[in-house]
Protein backbone atom coordinates (compact mmCIF):
# COMPACT_ATOMS: atom_id res chain seq x y z
CA UNK A 1 0.00 0.00 0.00
CA UNK A 2 1.52 3.62 -1.24
CA UNK A 3 0.33 4.76 2.85
CA UNK A 4 2.11 1.93 4.07
CA UNK A 5 5.41 2.88 2.58
CA UNK A 6 4.89 6.30 3.29
CA UNK A 7 4.79 5.73 7.04
CA UNK A 8 8.02 3.56 6.67
CA UNK A 9 9.61 5.85 4.86
CA UNK A 10 9.24 8.75 7.26
CA UNK A 11 10.20 6.36 10.14
CA UNK A 12 13.14 5.11 9.02
CA UNK A 13 15.33 7.97 8.94
CA UNK A 14 14.49 9.16 12.62
CA UNK A 15 14.39 5.47 13.66
CA UNK A 16 18.39 5.24 12.44
CA UNK A 17 19.36 8.48 13.94
CA UNK A 18 17.91 8.31 16.86
CA UNK A 19 19.33 4.85 17.24
CA UNK A 20 22.67 5.84 16.15
CA UNK A 21 22.61 8.49 19.20
CA UNK A 22 21.70 6.12 22.35
CA UNK A 23 24.23 3.84 21.00
CA UNK A 24 26.41 6.69 21.24
CA UNK A 25 25.52 7.59 24.24
CA UNK A 26 25.15 4.27 26.47
CA UNK A 27 28.68 3.91 25.01
CA UNK A 28 30.01 6.85 26.58
CA UNK A 29 27.94 6.04 29.70
CA UNK A 30 30.00 3.02 29.75
CA UNK A 31 33.52 4.68 28.69
CA UNK A 32 32.86 7.67 31.34
CA UNK A 33 32.17 5.17 34.31
CA UNK A 34 35.25 3.12 34.22
CA UNK A 35 37.74 5.73 32.58
CA UNK A 36 39.09 6.46 35.83
CA UNK A 37 40.17 3.02 36.48
CA UNK A 38 41.80 3.02 33.00
CA UNK A 39 43.71 6.05 33.54
CA UNK A 40 44.75 4.68 36.99
CA UNK A 41 46.39 1.43 35.31
CA UNK A 42 47.41 3.31 32.53
CA UNK A 43 45.80 1.73 29.85
CA UNK A 44 46.51 2.24 26.33
CA UNK A 45 44.16 4.00 24.61
CA UNK A 46 43.66 1.61 21.46
CA UNK A 47 42.63 -0.93 24.41
CA UNK A 48 40.15 1.26 26.00
CA UNK A 49 38.55 1.70 21.78
CA UNK A 50 38.76 -1.91 21.94
CA UNK A 51 36.56 -2.58 24.97
CA UNK A 52 33.98 0.21 23.45
CA UNK A 53 34.25 -1.34 20.38
CA UNK A 54 33.05 -4.38 21.91
CA UNK A 55 30.48 -3.06 23.93
CA UNK A 56 28.77 -1.30 20.93
CA UNK A 57 26.49 -4.93 19.79
CA UNK A 58 25.06 -4.47 23.51
CA UNK A 59 24.46 -0.72 23.24
CA UNK A 60 22.42 -1.32 20.38
CA UNK A 61 20.67 -3.80 22.14
CA UNK A 62 19.62 -1.98 24.71
CA UNK A 63 18.78 1.37 22.48
CA UNK A 64 16.67 -0.04 20.13
CA UNK A 65 13.69 -0.31 22.18
CA UNK A 66 13.51 3.32 22.95
CA UNK A 67 14.84 4.47 19.39
CA UNK A 68 11.48 2.34 18.16
CA UNK A 69 9.30 4.18 20.72
CA UNK A 70 10.66 7.64 20.16
CA UNK A 71 10.56 7.23 16.17
CA UNK A 72 7.42 6.18 15.78
CA UNK A 73 5.47 8.44 18.11
CA UNK A 74 8.12 11.37 16.92
CA UNK A 75 6.44 10.25 12.92
CA UNK A 76 3.04 9.74 14.12
CA UNK A 77 3.40 13.33 15.98
CA UNK A 78 4.86 14.96 12.69
CA UNK A 79 2.03 13.45 10.32
CA UNK A 80 -0.57 14.99 13.01
CA UNK A 81 0.94 18.24 13.00
CA UNK A 82 0.70 18.65 9.40
CA UNK A 83 -2.19 17.90 9.39
CA UNK A 84 -1.78 14.77 7.27
CA UNK A 85 -3.15 12.18 9.50
CA UNK A 86 -6.68 14.34 9.45
CA UNK A 87 -6.54 13.73 5.36
CA UNK A 88 -6.03 9.87 5.99
CA UNK A 89 -9.04 9.42 8.82
CA UNK A 90 -10.70 11.74 6.35
CA UNK A 91 -10.46 9.23 3.46
CA UNK A 92 -11.77 6.85 5.94
CA UNK A 93 -8.48 4.42 6.77
CA UNK A 94 -8.54 3.58 10.60
CA UNK A 95 -6.10 4.44 12.49
CA UNK A 96 -4.71 1.22 13.63
CA UNK A 97 -4.42 -0.22 9.87
CA UNK A 98 -2.65 2.96 8.84
CA UNK A 99 -0.43 2.26 12.02
CA UNK A 100 0.42 -1.69 11.07
CA UNK A 101 3.56 -1.06 8.70
CA UNK A 102 4.88 0.35 12.45
CA UNK A 103 3.54 -2.39 14.31
CA UNK A 104 4.99 -5.22 11.39
CA UNK A 105 8.45 -3.29 11.68
CA UNK A 106 8.18 -3.67 15.76
CA UNK A 107 7.56 -7.21 15.24
CA UNK A 108 10.79 -7.91 13.20
CA UNK A 109 12.73 -6.04 15.59
CA UNK A 110 11.87 -8.22 17.91
CA UNK A 111 12.69 -11.39 16.22
CA UNK A 112 16.01 -9.46 15.14
CA UNK A 113 16.47 -8.81 18.44
CA UNK A 114 16.59 -11.99 19.99
CA UNK A 115 18.71 -13.87 17.74
CA UNK A 116 20.80 -10.63 17.61
CA UNK A 117 21.66 -11.01 21.71
CA UNK A 118 21.79 -14.60 20.96
CA UNK A 119 24.34 -14.64 18.03
CA UNK A 120 26.16 -11.70 18.82
CA UNK A 121 25.95 -9.52 21.96
CA UNK A 122 26.85 -12.77 24.35
CA UNK A 123 29.52 -13.25 22.55
CA UNK A 124 30.76 -10.08 21.88
CA UNK A 125 29.82 -8.37 25.97
CA UNK A 126 31.55 -11.69 27.12
CA UNK A 127 34.77 -10.51 25.16
CA UNK A 128 34.45 -6.95 26.93
CA UNK A 129 34.18 -8.37 29.90
CA UNK A 130 37.01 -10.22 29.73
CA UNK A 131 39.19 -7.65 28.57
CA UNK A 132 38.20 -4.58 30.54
CA UNK A 133 38.70 -7.35 33.83
CA UNK A 134 41.96 -8.31 32.43
CA UNK A 135 42.76 -4.87 31.92
CA UNK A 136 41.85 -3.78 35.52
CA UNK A 137 43.42 -6.56 37.16
CA UNK A 138 40.09 -8.00 38.48
CA UNK A 139 40.33 -11.47 39.22
CA UNK A 140 37.76 -14.20 37.63
CA UNK A 141 37.62 -17.41 38.48
CA UNK A 142 35.43 -20.30 37.52
CA UNK A 143 36.25 -22.21 40.89
CA UNK A 144 33.78 -23.01 43.46
CA UNK A 145 33.67 -24.10 46.93
CA UNK A 146 30.95 -26.10 49.29
CA UNK A 147 29.32 -27.41 46.48
CA UNK A 148 26.64 -30.10 47.11
CA UNK A 149 24.98 -32.03 44.48
CA UNK A 150 22.80 -34.53 43.59
CA UNK A 151 23.17 -37.05 40.60
CA UNK A 152 21.48 -40.30 39.22
CA UNK A 153 18.03 -38.80 40.38
CA UNK A 154 18.90 -38.40 43.76
CA UNK A 155 20.91 -41.93 44.52
CA UNK A 156 24.52 -40.10 44.30
CA UNK A 157 25.25 -36.88 46.72
CA UNK A 158 28.16 -34.98 46.21
CA UNK A 159 29.72 -33.13 49.01
CA UNK A 160 33.09 -31.24 47.69
CA UNK A 161 35.03 -28.81 49.74
CA UNK A 162 36.79 -27.44 46.94
CA UNK A 163 36.72 -27.74 42.69
CA UNK A 164 40.04 -26.20 40.93
CA UNK A 165 38.22 -25.88 37.54
CA UNK A 166 41.74 -24.79 35.49
CA UNK A 167 42.70 -28.48 36.77
CA UNK A 168 39.88 -30.43 36.93
CA UNK A 169 40.43 -31.81 40.21
CA UNK A 170 37.68 -32.28 43.71
CA UNK A 171 39.21 -31.71 47.12
CA UNK A 172 37.78 -33.12 50.27
CA UNK A 173 35.18 -34.53 48.53
CA UNK A 174 32.02 -36.98 49.96
CA UNK A 175 30.19 -39.24 48.60
CA UNK A 176 26.85 -40.39 49.43
CA UNK A 177 24.86 -43.45 47.82
CA UNK A 178 21.10 -44.43 48.79
CA UNK A 179 18.72 -46.83 47.07
CA UNK A 180 15.89 -46.14 45.23
CA UNK A 181 13.78 -46.23 48.60
CA UNK A 182 16.01 -43.28 50.54
CA UNK A 183 18.13 -45.82 52.09
CA UNK A 184 21.80 -45.73 52.78
CA UNK A 185 23.72 -47.80 51.00
CA UNK A 186 27.84 -46.66 51.20
CA UNK A 187 29.94 -43.43 51.79
CA UNK A 188 32.92 -42.69 50.03
CA UNK A 189 35.61 -40.00 51.23
CA UNK A 190 38.65 -38.99 49.35
CA UNK A 191 40.91 -35.99 49.84
CA UNK A 192 41.26 -35.83 45.78
CA UNK A 193 39.69 -36.97 42.78
CA UNK A 194 40.70 -35.44 39.46
CA UNK A 195 38.97 -36.15 36.06
CA UNK A 196 40.23 -38.77 33.87
CA UNK A 197 38.72 -37.88 30.64
CA UNK A 198 35.29 -40.01 31.31
CA UNK A 199 35.84 -40.31 34.94
CA UNK A 200 36.60 -39.07 38.32
CA UNK A 201 39.90 -41.16 39.17
CA UNK A 202 40.28 -40.82 43.57
CA UNK A 203 43.15 -41.05 45.62
CA UNK A 204 43.28 -42.82 48.68
CA UNK A 205 39.50 -43.25 48.89
CA UNK A 206 37.51 -45.70 51.30
CA UNK A 207 34.48 -46.58 51.34
CA UNK A 208 32.13 -46.95 54.37
CA UNK A 209 29.37 -49.48 53.72
CA UNK A 210 26.89 -52.29 55.64
CA UNK A 211 27.77 -55.66 55.29
CA UNK A 212 25.62 -58.78 55.67
CA UNK A 213 25.54 -58.80 59.73
CA UNK A 214 24.52 -55.10 59.75
CA UNK A 215 28.21 -53.91 61.01
CA UNK A 216 29.54 -50.79 59.38
CA UNK A 217 32.95 -51.77 57.03
CA UNK A 218 35.36 -49.96 56.04
CA UNK A 219 37.53 -50.74 52.45
CA UNK A 220 39.88 -49.01 50.32
CA UNK A 221 38.32 -47.97 47.12
CA UNK A 222 39.76 -49.45 44.21
CA UNK A 223 42.11 -46.91 41.87
CA UNK A 224 40.59 -48.21 38.62
CA UNK A 225 36.87 -47.12 39.98
CA UNK A 226 35.33 -45.42 36.91
CA UNK A 227 31.08 -45.50 37.91
CA UNK A 228 31.86 -41.82 38.97
CA UNK A 229 31.09 -39.89 35.54
CA UNK A 230 29.79 -36.41 36.54
CA UNK A 231 30.49 -34.38 34.12
CA UNK A 232 33.14 -31.36 35.85
CA UNK A 233 31.16 -28.80 34.37
CA UNK A 234 28.21 -30.04 37.16
CA UNK A 235 30.45 -28.74 39.91
CA UNK A 236 30.73 -25.17 38.05
CA UNK A 237 27.64 -24.50 37.56
CA UNK A 238 27.30 -21.88 40.53
CA UNK A 239 29.68 -20.09 38.50
CA UNK A 240 28.30 -19.79 35.18
CA UNK A 241 25.82 -16.77 34.56
CA UNK A 242 23.02 -17.28 32.27
CA UNK A 243 23.78 -13.98 31.16
CA UNK A 244 26.82 -15.17 28.93
CA UNK A 245 25.22 -18.60 27.53
CA UNK A 246 23.04 -18.75 24.52
CA UNK A 247 19.52 -19.65 24.69
CA UNK A 248 20.14 -23.39 24.03
CA UNK A 249 23.23 -23.48 26.14
CA UNK A 250 21.25 -21.53 29.06
CA UNK A 251 18.07 -24.15 28.71
CA UNK A 252 21.20 -27.20 28.84
CA UNK A 253 22.35 -25.38 32.05
CA UNK A 254 19.00 -25.32 34.01
CA UNK A 255 18.32 -28.79 33.30
CA UNK A 256 21.74 -29.69 34.59
CA UNK A 257 20.95 -27.86 37.63
CA UNK A 258 17.73 -29.48 38.50
CA UNK A 259 19.43 -32.97 37.83
CA UNK A 260 22.23 -31.66 40.25
CA UNK A 261 19.67 -30.88 42.62
CA UNK A 262 21.33 -27.13 42.60
CA UNK A 263 19.08 -24.00 42.96
CA UNK A 264 17.90 -23.28 39.64
CA UNK A 265 15.19 -20.53 39.78
CA UNK A 266 17.15 -17.37 39.03
CA UNK A 267 19.03 -18.92 36.06
CA UNK A 268 14.99 -19.94 34.44
CA UNK A 269 14.18 -16.31 35.15
CA UNK A 270 17.05 -14.97 33.02
CA UNK A 271 16.22 -17.81 30.56
CA UNK A 272 12.43 -16.72 30.43
CA UNK A 273 13.94 -12.68 30.70
CA UNK A 274 16.20 -13.91 27.19
CA UNK A 275 12.68 -14.22 24.82
CA UNK A 276 10.48 -11.14 27.04
CA UNK A 277 13.44 -8.34 26.60
CA UNK A 278 13.13 -9.53 22.92
CA UNK A 279 9.65 -8.65 22.67
CA UNK A 280 10.24 -5.09 24.00
CA UNK A 281 10.45 -3.66 20.50
CA UNK A 282 7.13 -5.13 19.26
CA UNK A 283 5.30 -3.67 22.80
CA UNK A 284 7.17 0.07 22.61
CA UNK A 285 5.92 -0.04 18.94
CA UNK A 286 2.66 -0.58 20.16
CA UNK A 287 2.62 2.21 22.66
CA UNK A 288 4.22 4.20 20.29
CA UNK A 289 1.34 4.02 17.90
CA UNK A 290 -1.34 4.30 21.13
CA UNK A 291 0.38 7.46 22.22
CA UNK A 292 1.17 9.19 18.00
CA UNK A 293 -1.30 11.77 17.20
CA UNK A 294 -1.54 13.38 20.56
CA UNK A 295 0.95 15.59 20.74
CA UNK A 296 0.96 18.42 18.13
CA UNK A 297 2.47 20.79 20.01
CA UNK A 298 6.58 20.40 20.66
CA UNK A 299 6.23 17.12 19.07
CA UNK A 300 10.12 16.58 19.53
CA UNK A 301 10.18 16.95 22.79
CA UNK A 302 6.92 15.57 24.04
CA UNK A 303 8.08 12.40 21.97
CA UNK A 304 11.44 12.05 23.38
CA UNK A 305 9.73 13.00 27.25
CA UNK A 306 6.97 10.65 27.00
CA UNK A 307 9.48 7.77 25.36
CA UNK A 308 12.04 8.25 28.41
CA UNK A 309 9.04 8.01 31.08
CA UNK A 310 7.90 4.57 29.58
CA UNK A 311 10.78 3.31 29.09
CA UNK A 312 11.63 3.80 33.02
CA UNK A 313 8.73 2.99 33.81
CA UNK A 314 9.29 -0.60 32.12
CA UNK A 315 12.82 -1.42 32.71
CA UNK A 316 12.01 -0.36 36.57
CA UNK A 317 8.79 -3.03 36.61
CA UNK A 318 11.04 -5.36 34.79
CA UNK A 319 13.49 -4.96 37.29
CA UNK A 320 11.74 -5.49 40.45
CA UNK A 321 9.65 -8.25 38.73
CA UNK A 322 12.62 -10.25 37.97
CA UNK A 323 14.37 -9.47 41.42
CA UNK A 324 10.46 -11.17 42.81
CA UNK A 325 11.04 -13.86 40.23
CA UNK A 326 14.71 -14.90 41.64
CA UNK A 327 13.60 -14.21 45.53
CA UNK A 328 10.81 -16.61 44.95
CA UNK A 329 8.40 -14.65 45.34
CA UNK A 330 5.95 -15.18 42.15
CA UNK A 331 7.38 -17.98 39.18
CA UNK A 332 9.93 -17.06 36.92
CA UNK A 333 7.82 -17.19 34.10
CA UNK A 334 5.16 -14.35 35.54
CA UNK A 335 8.55 -12.29 36.70
CA UNK A 336 9.69 -11.99 32.95
CA UNK A 337 6.31 -11.65 30.90
CA UNK A 338 4.36 -9.40 33.47
CA UNK A 339 6.02 -5.87 32.46
CA UNK A 340 5.25 -7.12 28.85
CA UNK A 341 1.68 -8.35 29.59
CA UNK A 342 1.18 -4.99 31.03
CA UNK A 343 2.28 -2.70 29.25
CA UNK A 344 0.38 -4.54 26.28
CA UNK A 345 -2.83 -4.24 27.74
CA UNK A 346 -2.13 -0.22 28.15
CA UNK A 347 -1.13 -0.19 24.76
CA UNK A 348 -3.87 -1.67 23.76
CA UNK A 349 -5.91 0.32 26.00
CA UNK A 350 -4.57 3.68 24.56
CA UNK A 351 -5.11 2.52 20.98
CA UNK A 352 -9.01 2.06 21.39
CA UNK A 353 -8.90 6.25 22.26
CA UNK A 354 -6.39 7.04 20.02
CA UNK A 355 -7.85 9.61 17.22
CA UNK A 356 -9.19 8.15 14.03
Amino acid sequence: MILDRYLVRQFLPIFFVVVFMFVLLLSLIDLFANLWRYLNYEVPINQILQVSLYYLPKSLSYAMPISLLFAAAYTLGDLYARNELTSIFSSGIPFWRFSLSLAFIGLLASIFSFYFEDTIVIPTFKVKNDISKTLLRQAHTENNSDIVIKAKNGRLIYSVDYYDYTALVLNGISIIEQGEDGKFLSLVRAPRASWAGTHWAFSNALRYEWDAEGMLRTHPLPPDTDIYQESPDTFRRNAVNVEDLSAQEAALLIDDLKTAGLPFMIALADYYHRYSFASASFVVMILSISMGGRFRKNILLMSLLSSLVVAVVFYVMEMLSMMMAKLGYIPPVVGAWFPVGFFVIIGLLLLQGAKT
